[in-house]
C-alpha cells in the first residue's frame, strides 16, 4: 500500500487544501515572533514550506476578503462590504477546479450570502445550493459567533441537513474535514482517486475569545506581553490582555487541529501529493493604537499569515524559506491554481505567486505593492479609505481628497509616528510617489476614488 501511495504521489495531479481561521493576525504565530503563543504544527508548515511574510488582507473585513479569496476580484467589483452577497453569476476558484477534473469541497464559515444579522441569527440561515460557490460538497454556515453552538447545513432536497455540531467549532469542523480526507485516502488505495481541492474555514480566533479549557488554562491575562503600540492606558491594556488570553488559546487549538490534519494526510499517503495553504482573512488589533478588531489599515489588522507547505517540500523543485512577495487577497486563487499547473482564467485579477514555491513555475511580472481599500464605512472608521503598502516597507492611506497615514515600516514597524503631513522633503516626496502609485492601482482595477496629490 505504501509503495502504491508513493508512486501515486509522483504521477497524479496534486491536491490542494486551504486551512484558515478568522481574524488571525500574522504576528500571532511563534514562527513569526510572537512570544505569547506556541504553534508548533503551523511553524513546521513554515519550515517545510514558504512563509509569505508580506501577505496582507487588502480589505481587512470578513465578507469582502472571502469574496476576493474565492474569485480573485477586488472588493469594489465583487463583495464591497459587510453582509453583501457574492454575485450569483460570479464564478469562483471551485468552478475552475471542477472544469479541470477535480473534486471540490468546502467546510465551515461562508459569510457570502448577504444575510443580515439584524434579521435573525445567521447560523439558522440556509445558503441555497446555487449560492455555495460551485463546490461539489459543501457543509457550512453563513455566520456564527458562538463557538460552542455552531450549526452547519448542506445538501439539497431530501438530502438536505441542518444540525448543531456536538463540540467546539474548530475541533468538530476538523473532524468533518478529516473524514473527507480519509475517504480520499480510501479512494487512492482503490485506484479510484480524483484530485481534490478542499477548504476548511473556521471562525476562531474571531471574537468572542472563547477556547476549550485545555487550551485556555495555559494563559494568564496578566502575563500576556503586549505589542509596543498598545498605549499605556489601564483599561485598554487590561482589556487587551484579557481578550488575548482567549485569542492565543484559540490559535493553539487551531494549531493542534492543523496537526491532526497533517496526521491524516500522512496515514492515508496523501501528504506526498497535497499542497497545504494556511492563512487568515484579516487580523485583529487587540489594543494596538487603542483600537480593537479590524477594518483599520494598521499592521495588526491587515497583515495575515500565509504559508504554502506540505510534505511535497521533500521533492526536488520545492522551495522553502521566506518570500517577500506582496501577496494580497486577490492572489490566493491564482496562486492555488498555479500550484496545480492550472492557468488562471481571464476574469481573475490577481497574480499567480506559485513560482515562489515551485521551481517549475515561471516567474511573472509581480506587483511591487499591494492595494488596500475599504469601499464602505465600518465601525472603527466612519468613511471609506484607500491605501497602498510597498515591498520596500512604506504604507500610505487616505480618505477622499485627504491624506491619512504615512509610515516607514522599516524604521517604524509599530507605526508610532504618522508622517502623512510632515513637510520634510523625504516624506513629502514619498507621499507624492505613493499617491501616484495608488492612483495607478485605482485606475488598473476600475475603482473610483479621489486620491489627494501633493
Amino acid at each position: 500500500m505504501q509503495r502504491k501511495q508513493q508512486e501515486a504521489g509522483h504521477s497524479r495531479k496534486p491536491n490542494v487544501i486551504w486551512i484558515f481561521g478568522d481574524q488571525h493576525r500574522a504576528q500571532a504565530l511563534s514562527c513569526n515572533g510572537d512570544p505569547n503563543v506556541r504553534t508548533p504544527n503551523i511553524d513546521n508548515l513554515a519550515l517545510t514550506g514558504v512563509n509569505f511574510v508580506n501577505a496582507v488582507s487588502g480589505f481587512p473585513l470578513c465578507c469582502p476578503f472571502r469574496g476576493s479569496m474565492l474569485t480573485s476580484r477586488y472588493p469594489h467589483s465583487c463583495v464591497p462590504g459587510h453582509e453583501y452577497q457574492l454575485p450569483s453569476e460570479q464564478q469562483t476558484i471551485a468552478h475552475v477546479f471542477n472544469d479541470n477534473g477535480y473534486d471540490t469541497a468546502y467546510f465551515g464559515k461562508w459569510h457570502l450570502d448577504g444575510f443580515k444579522e439584524n434579521e435573525g441569527r445567521a447560523a439558522m440561515h440556509i445558503v441555497p445550493p446555487d449560492r455555495r460557490g460551485g463546490f461539489h460538497e459543501w457543509v457550512g454556515y453563513e455566520n456564527n459567533n458562538s463557538q460552542w453552538d455552531c450549526w452547519v447545513h448542506g445538501g439539497e432536497g431530501e438530502h438536505a441537513f441542518h444540525y448543531p455540531l456536538p463540540g467546539y467549532e474548530t475541533d468538530e469542523l476538523t473532524n468533518l474535514f478529516i473524514d473527507y480526507i480519509r475517504k480520499k485516502g480510501e479512494a487512492l488505495e482503490a485506484d479510484e482517486e480524483k484530485p481534490f481541492f478542499a477548504v476548511l474555514s473556521v471562525q476562531p480566533p474571531h471574537n468572542p475569545y472563547i477556547a476549550p479549557e485545555e487550551s485556555r488554562r495555559r494563559f494568564n491575562p496578566a502575563q500576556i506581553k503586549l505589542r509596543p503600540n498598545v498605549p499605556p492606558i489601564t483599561n485598554v491594556q487590561e482589556k487587551s490582555q484579557e481578550d488575548l488570553a482567549g485569542y492565543y488559546a484559540m490559535i493553539e487549538n487551531l494549531d493542534w487541529n492543523v496537526g491532526r490534519i497533517k496526521q491524516i494526510l500522512a496515514s492515508t499517503g496523501l501528504e506526498r501529493n497535497t499542497h497545504i495553504i494556511f492563512f487568515s482573512d484579516h487580523g485583529d488589533l487587540h489594543g494596538a493604537h487603542g483600537q480593537e478588531k479590524k477594518t483599520l489599515p494598521y499592521e495588526e489588522s491587515i497583515r495575515i499569515p500565509f504559508i504554502i507547505s506540505g510534505e511535497m517540500s521533500f521533492y526536488n523543485g520545492r522551495k522553502t524559506g521566506k518570500s517577500p512577495a506582496m501577496m494580497n487577497h486577490v492572489d490566493i486563487a491564482p496562486t492555488t491554481l498555479g500550484l496545480c499547473g492550472i492557468e488562471k482564467p481571464d476574469w481573475m485579477e490577481g497574480t499567480d505567486f506559485s513560482s515562489h514555491r515551485l521551481s517549475s513555475r515561471s516567474m511573472v511580472n509581480e506587483p511591487d505593492s499591494a492595494f488596500l481599500q475599504s469601499p464602505t464605512a465600518r465601525a472603527n472608521v466612519d468613511k471609506p479609505w484607500r491605501g497602498i503598502v510597498t515591498k520596500d516597507g512604506w504604507k500610505y492611506t487616505c480618505f477622499e481628497g485627504f491624506s491619512w497615514m504615512l509610515f516607514n515600516l522599516n524604521d517604524d514597524p509599530y507605526e508610532l509616528v504618522n508622517q502623512a503631513h510632515n513637510p520634510q522633503a523625504v516624506y513629502a516626496g514619498k507621499r507624492k510617489e505613493l499617491q501616484q502609485r495608488l492612483m495607478g492601482w485605482i485606475d488598473q482595477t476600475g475603482d473610483k476614488f479621489e486620491v489627494p496629490y501633493g
